[in-house]
């Protein structure tokens, strides 16, 4: 699908409409691509943050990029693997949705988007790309406003999960 597109990158570099956080419930910030976000985005995100008062897992909520590249930060909140018995799909699958939906309502054409829930919170890669990928085409075909969505690969393994969902649309 061409509105899909795979890379490896820094997602904090890149010059798209929205880059999407995999965040925690607080959205002050934490380890992985969401304390990047945060620190690249500089105290303002952190202020913005503090008054959304968290985000339950599954959901999303829009800010604006402040020191990145990106126009705005939609952060939304994946699920923790428990062995996938415990509703974790259908989670990631609503975080990407409602992800996707917040930038459609923001006039987003171009959104950067990483692996949700692959890194400490544990979904396993290979799922979590096929979700993602299958996702993601849903709401691309619904949102004509959505010309671009890259998945943004932090390292070869996540970029090769994430090639093979989406050659499998």
């Amino acid at each position: 699908m061409d509105a899909i597109s795979v890379i490896r990158a820094d997602i904090t570099a890149l010059e798209v409409d929205a880059i999407v956080n995999a965040a925690n419930s607080t959205l002050l910030g934490g380890g992985g691509v969401d304390g990047a976000i945060h620190r690249a985005a500089g105290p303002g995100l952190l202020a913005e943050c503090r008054s959304l008062g968290g985000c339950p897992t599954g959901e999303a909520r829009i800010t604006g990029g402040h020191d990145l590249p990106a126009r705005h930060v939609i952060h939304t909140v994946g699920p923790v693997w428990r062995g996938g018995t415990n509703g974790e799909a259908a989670l990631l699958e609503s975080c990407y949705r409602n992800a996707l939906r917040l930038a459609a309502e923001n006039a987003c054409r171009t959104i950067a988007i990483p692996a949700i829930s692959t890194g400490i919170y544990g979904f396993p890669a290979d799922r979590a790309a096929t979700i993602a990928a299958s996702t993601i085409a849903e709401m691309v075909a619904e949102h004509a406003v959505i010309e671009v969505v890259y998945l943004v690969a932090f390292d070869q393994g996540t970029e090769a999960h994430l090639k093979k969902a989406v050659a499998g649309l």
